[in-house]
């Protein structure tokens, strides 16, 4: 069954495929910390460096809580509790069926530390294996150790990662949100059924749901008390036996000045019609909870057609992502693929003005050129690559990530100044590069981008996200970048950075320029890879948060990852092969053939503290 491109995720659509102490946590999160902000931290602090494929982790996700901004949560795709590639056949290295890949971190000194918890669920750790093919297929634990987001497996449903996480105001028991009552976390993921082979839980290949806590220190302790400080998972997309629900993101209106203070919003990309390989209709969704998140009600915002021969259009829009502004105006902005891949898309925003009942027409925002500079056979089709020949995918690179100064908590001082970023492919291979534009006008118009990366040090942008602080005083940007150029073999070393910059606002719209807070040590992305070994694999997102005092971002890391000759080898010899029509060799197997940190990729991240804080 062919697929579109920007389906599978951390899966393939064909296979649908150290705890600390409870007191000691909550103790951390009531008392006043002496922060010390850390510029260089691992997040994923409990997933191994061996063996592959549980020490691979990507697309981070990252939440700070407005009300309590010593709190930081952290979510990605983590494979902890997948088995082994010695597992049963040793050259093959899957998702393990019914085991979720939804990783959580927390944070509760403003990203000085990092935990992350364990729980119970369907667990593959104890699928090691042995040498040789002989040894049988893996036998999932059932109330194993999971290092992901609990209360999945028991629901009959499988976390599928993507992550999404947004803070908000807790309700009391009548419905009313307000600060005192404490603080909620939603982390919005993807969701597959548990049994692949009918619709158990709801309908079709992949579904949006969304789990929540209400007491992030109880949660991030583990064991019994944290599994169950989440509540029940909850369904909010609408499904049918052919949808496949995509690439969500999650925004809670944190700010009291809002008409709809504690409302949350989520949008996704709704693929339609997966039955006729494509996935068309696929219309940009948007739920609205007014609840807390029990109930949700689903409005479509964009047409629903993919017409390709439409040049105003493209095919489908993804990428998306949702903001609120101090008056409670809802902003979501995605990415609308252009006409075939590479293309000039552009950005689109929908917006409401009455908490999410109704939404205006999609209005374009600019131009966005995607950086597909070559495509790549992936195991299942073609993806677009970036740093070279079996590379990692970069689908949605020129999706826009934005903030907006909504002055949250209270929502006072807020100058709702919008900013945003995007990786742009405009100016070919060797310079794609990582844009900012703002808005202070409600996104009516914005300014001509600007490009951020450091051309002097070779970076070639591939992921971007950026962050405003509440009162819109400073801005925080953060982007993976390749420094090596686009290369047409699998033997050239190869370079991934994670680059952190602040820039100063004097007065709404004054953004000054960006200058480097951080630069992470180099990595080789050969060393990652998707688990049916084709392509190297970083995921789709990086990420930023900000407060008043400092700033906070994670990102995709292969320093820590070990290249691996057989498999570059074999990477090579498989896109020719596919290029020439002729036999695919067989796989090594990476266990044997490859050091044992091959495939480790992490995410790391950093907090910095305001450079040029306000008297």
């Amino acid at each position: 069954m062919k697929t579109p491109r920007w389906f599978t995720g951390n899966r393939v659509v064909s296979r649908l495929r150290i705890p600390i102490a409870g007191t000691l946590i909550a103790a951390a999160v009531v008392s006043a910390i002496a922060t010390v902000f850390n510029p260089d931290y691992l997040v994923n602090v409990g997933s191994p460096t061996t063996p592959f494929s549980q020490n691979k982790q990507n697309e981070p996700a990252l939440a700070v809580d407005a009300n309590h901004p010593n709190i930081l949560v952290a979510g990605a795709n983590d494979n902890i509790d997948l088995e082994a590639c010695n597992a049963g056949n040793d050259t093959t290295c899957p998702f393990t069926p019914g085991v979720g890949t939804s990783g959580i971190y927390f944070s509760f000194d403003s990203g000085g530390t990092w935990t992350q918890p364990t729980y119970t669920g369907l667990s593959a750790r104890n699928c090691l294996g042995t040498v040789g093919n002989s040894d049988d297929p893996c036998t999932p634990q059932v109330g194993g150790p999971i290092g992901t987001l609990p209360r999945y497996y028991e629901n009959g449903l499988v976390s599928d990662g993507d992550p999404g996480l947004a803070f908000g105001p807790k309700p009391d028991s009548t419905g009313h949100f307000a600060w005192s009552h404490g603080s909620r976390l939603y982390y919005a993921n993807l969701a597959s059924n548990l049994n692949e082979k009918k619709d158990e839980t709801f309908k079709g290949a992949e579904a949006i749901y969304v789990s929540r806590t209400d007491n992030v220190a109880i949660a991030a302790s583990g064991g019994p008390a944290g599994k169950f400080a989440w509540k029940q998972p909850v369904l909010v997309s609408k499904q049918s036996s052919t949808t496949f629900s995509d690439k969500e993101q999650i925004w809670a209106d944190n700010a009291e000045s809002s008409p709809f203070f504690g409302n949350c919003y989520l949008c996704w990309a709704s693929f339609r019609s997966l039955s006729n390989g494509n996935g068309s209709p696929q219309p940009l969704a948007v739920a609205t909870s007014r609840d807390g998140g029990d109930t949700w009600t689903v409005n479509q915002v964009t047409p629903a057609s993919n017409n390709p021969f439409n040049m105003k259009q493209g095919f489908g829009r993804s990428g998306c992502t949702v903001r609120t502004d101090s008056n409670g105006v809802v902003y979501v902005l995605a990415n609308q693929f252009a006409v075939g891949m590479p293309g000039q898309g552009s950005h689109i925003l929908v917006k409401s003005f009455d908490g999410g009942k109704s939404w205006t027409k999609p209005q374009n925002i600019g131009l966005a050129v995607d950086t597909c500079f070559s495509v790549q056979f992936d195991g299942t089709d073609f993806r677009c690559v970036e740093d070279g020949v079996a590379g990692a995918r970069d689908d949605l690179g020129s999706a826009p990530s934005i903030d907006i100064a909504n002055g949250a908590p209270t929502g006072a001082s807020a100058t709702d100044e919008i900013v945003r970023t995007w990786v742009d492919g405009r100016d070919g291979v060797d310079h794609p590069h990582v844009f900012t534009s703002y808005s202070t006008n409600g996104g009516n118009t914005w300014t001509d981008p600007v490009a951020q990366e450091t051309l002097a040090l070779g970076d070639r942008g591939y992921y971007s996200a950026i962050a405003i602080s509440p009162k819109g005083t400073d801005a925080y940007l953060v982007y993976n970048a390749f420094t090596t150029p686009f290369l047409n073999d699998t033997t050239s070393t190869r370079n991934l950075v994670g680059v952190v910059k602040h820039a100063d606002i004097s007065g709404v719209g004054a953004l000054g320029a960006f200058t480097q807070l951080h630069r992470s040590p180099p990595g080789d992305p050969r060393g990652s890879s998707q688990n049916n070994l084709w392509l190297e694999f970083l995921g789709d997102y990086v990420y930023a948060v900000a407060t008043d005092t400092y700033g906070a971002a994670v990102w995709n890391d292969t320093r820590n990852a070990a290249d691996c000759l057989a498999i570059d080898t074999w990477r090579q010899a498989a896109q020719n092969a596919i290029a020439n029509g002729t036999t695919v060799p067989a796989k090594p197997a990476p266990q044997q053939a490859c050091d044992p940190t091959f495939g480790n990729s992490d995410i790391f991240g950093g907090s910095y503290g305001d450079p040029t804080p306000t008297p």
